[in-house]
Formats: structure tokens, sequence, C-alpha cells
């Protein structure tokens, strides 16, 4: 039989935890929203068994094979060929037995872990209840700024349309919906803005700049997370039949880099950033913000990824989702920051932060970041750990991720934000050196 993941490494969950305590384990899929979650569990341990009691099995008769071929030996000493052959006709059976046992072995294995793929994370216990967004909870301490005094603000798509700079009807022609053009200044918005990110988490947050693949291979989508469930959400290609994924966000590049690794504890955390164009089908969004560049199919990110031991990660989460706001303080965009209920999470979150700013063109708050951290899920599907000082075990390392920020996503904040009268746009102070100078942004 052909395994259903043939790249799964280990289960995505920890399969002990499970035995221990049941119970836990069932309540924390149901927070998660998962209707079945007892029939889950039970399916679970009933494969867990099934596996266990096999691997004994094979274990005893590797062990009588071992002693039966050592008695081989003795007999033919005592020249007792009799007893020889007996014992020849037994280690024969026994590899045989072995062979098959190995191969329902591996069987097993893969169908446990190929449905165990299928569950999401656990979130930890500070994570609110909650089934959608209407349970997320804001952080009143994390909020900053103040809305912007002005009459009959505009959305994001009329400002770059009057400006002539950004244009979704050519676009359409060229890709169909939800990809746009942008011209000119707004353009080198864009790409001021992406510079800006970019040199403020590496100069001032000590993140590496790194510039990852924009296609991956299967198991490389499985260790983030993205497959096997959201595949419908993915662009993919193939060429001779080697068929290649799109990131949905260079989180999947960047937490790869080191699966099926070992990485000493004194190289943790290990802090990663890249600007990358991303690609999301948007298989879910059919009907929602079709007018703009609020959820495109192509869209460029600052993504952040952390590599930290299980010690150091709740602070990592921390000191990410402060990086990520710095962004928007120095931008001077009012935001807010939510912490996401069970049932709002990704897939392989265990606490998610999500980091909201003002459009004053919709009247109320758009996510602008998730700051997410992913405990050891990810790295268990990705093999990646880590050995602490003065030991020789290894465990697995804990991944956090976080958007700082979503550009196209700022762009807009800023147009809207930054709005004047006449339509034109302000420059915000941080972005002048990045803009030549230019303080604002008017028809040609």
């Amino acid at each position: 039989m052909t395994p259903l993941f043939p790249w799964v490494f280990t289960a995505m969950h920890d399969i002990k935890a499970i035995r221990d305590d049941r119970e836990a384990f069932v309540a924390s899929l149901q927070r998660r929203g998962i209707a079945d979650a007892e029939s889950a569990a039970t399916d679970i341990l009933d494969r867990d068994h099934g596996l266990r009691a096999l691997q004994t099995r094979l274990q005893q008769a590797q062990a009588r094979r071992n002693e039966a071929s050592k008695l081989i030996g003795q007999a033919k000493a005592k020249k007792d060929e009799t007893q020889a052959q007996a014992l020849m006709a037994e280690v024969a059976g026994l590899k045989d037995e072995i062979q098959k046992g190995e191969e329902e072995e591996r069987t097993l294995k893969a169908e446990l872990d190929g449905f165990v793929a299928t569950l999401p994370n656990i979130p930890v216990a500070e994570v609110p209840d909650g089934t959608d967004e209407s349970g997320n909870v804001e952080v009143l301490a994390r909020a900053w700024g103040s809305r912007p005094a002005m009459n009959a603000a505009a959305e994001h798509f009329d400002l770059g349309e009057a400006l002539g700079m950004m244009d979704f009807e050519r676009a359409a022609k060229v890709s169909g919906a939800r990809f746009v053009y942008l011209k000119g200044a707004l353009a080198r918005l864009e790409r001021a803005l992406g510079a800006f990110m970019l040199d403020t988490h590496t100069g001032l947050f000590g993140y590496t700049e790194m510039v990852p693949p924009l296609m991956v291979r299967d198991d490389a989508a499985f260790g983030t997370g993205q497959l096997p469930k959201f595949e419908e959400d993915l662009f993919q290609t193939a060429t001779a039949g080697n068929r290649m994924w799109l990131i949905p966000t260079a989180e999947v590049s960047l937490t790869n880099y080191v699966r099926e690794e070992i990485l000493d504890e004194s190289q943790l955390p290990l802090r990663m950033t890249a600007w990358t164009p991303c690609f999301r089908a948007e298989a879910g969004a059919a009907g929602k913000d079709t007018r703009g560049m609020i959820r495109q199919h192509q869209f460029s990110k600052v993504e952040l990824v952390s590599i930290a031991t299980p010690e150091q990660s709740n602070d990592e989460h921390e000191r990410m989702t402060d990086c990520a706001q710095e962004i928007l303080k120095r931008l001077n965009l009012h935001h807010r920051v939510m912490t996401l209920c069970a049932g709002d999470m990704g897939f392989t979150a265990r606490k998610t932060y999500d980091i909201e700013v003002w459009l004053p063109g919709q009247g109320r708050f758009r996510e602008i970041s998730s700051c997410s951290n992913c405990g050891d899920f990810q790295a268990r599907r990705m093999n990646a750990r880590y050995r602490p000082k003065d030991s020789k075990a290894t465990r697995f390392v804990h991944t956090l991720n976080g958007s700082g920020l979503a550009v196209g996503r700022t762009l807009i904040a800023v147009l809207e934000n930054y709005q004047e009268p006449d339509g034109a746009i302000a420059v915000p102070d941080a972005l002048k050196p990045y803009m030549g100078g230019m303080s604002r942004i008017e028809k040609p």
C-alpha cells in the first residue's frame, strides 16, 4: 500500500501525550471546532494500539530468530542435523514473518500519520474560547494611536484609480480578477514600503535577510501545514511531471530552512526575514473583497520567522509582535492587536496575535499581520530538532512566523490614512528617504 503522505516523518501530535491524557486532547480539538473529536481520539488510539502490538510481535519474532540462529551453530557442532534443519526452517519462516510484518508496520504507521496530519495544532490554555472572529479578544495594552480626523474618506481603490496609478481593468485582461497593475509613484511606494520594512527588521531587530525559493516541493508545503488540508488554496506548476507549489507566504521557504536538521542550542533563536511575492488561490473567498487590493491572488509581504527552543518561544512570540507593530508605529498608523480565539486560529498555530490597522475609507480595522507561535507542530512535520547544551538527546524546535508586514495592505493603509482633500497622498516621514524625498503623491 502506498502511504497517503509519503513525506511524513513523524506524527504531528505527541501520541504519548494523547495516550496519557485523552480527555485533554479531545477537549483541545473541540475548542478548535472539531465536531468529531471523540471519534478522532478513539481512531488515533486504536491505530496506535494496533501498531504497537504489531511492533511487539516483530520484536519477539526477531529475538526468537536471533536465538534460533545461534542454536543452529550449536546443533551443527553436536552433529545434530535433524535439530539443525528444524531450526533453519524455523529461521526461514521467521524471516518471512518479519518481512511481512515490517510491510504491515509501514502501512499502519503511514495510515496513522496520515490521519493525524489532518488535525490542527492544540491551542495553549490562555487562548480564548470561540468559534470565529467574534470570539477574538483585544489586547488593550498593545493598542496604539488614534483615528485620523477626516471627512468622507475614500477607499484605496478609488484613490489609486483617480491618481491613474492603480489599474485593475488592464490586470483583469491579462490575468483575471484579483490582480492589479501599480504604476509610477504607487509602484515606488510599494517598493519603498518593502525596503523600509526589511531595513527595520534587519537593522533594528537583528533578523537575517533571506532571498528564499518561491516554489517548493510537496514535503516543504506539508512541513508548514499547507498540505494536505489546504491544497485548494495553493497554485501549483508542473514541468515533466515535477509538481511544485508557489509559496502562499515566505513562511514556507523560511521555516523549512531547518527541515531534517539538528541545530545546536547556541544557534537559537534563529531569526529570518524575507520580502517576497506570495500567491494564493483564495478558494474560499468568493464574494469577499472583490474590489481593490485587500484580497489578491498575487501580493508581496515581508515575512518574519523564528526558530527557537521551547523555553524561548513565548518570549519570541511577544518580541515578533513588537517588531511588526513597530513598522506601523513608525508609519504613524493607528492599529490594535487581537488574540485570536481557538476557533479562528490558523491550522498550525497554538497562539496567534492579529494586528489590525485602521482604514478610514472602510471605516473599520483590517488585519495587516498575523504573528503565530506554532510550538513543535511544524517541527514534527519537518523533523527539525536541536540538541540542548550538555545533552546527547535531541528535542523538537519551536517555530514562529508573522507578517512584518503585508506590503500591499500597508500601502492600502497609507493611501487611506494619508489621503488629502484634493486626492493626493502625503508620504509618511519614514518613507521619504525611500521615495527620493517626495512628500506628496499627486496625479501627473
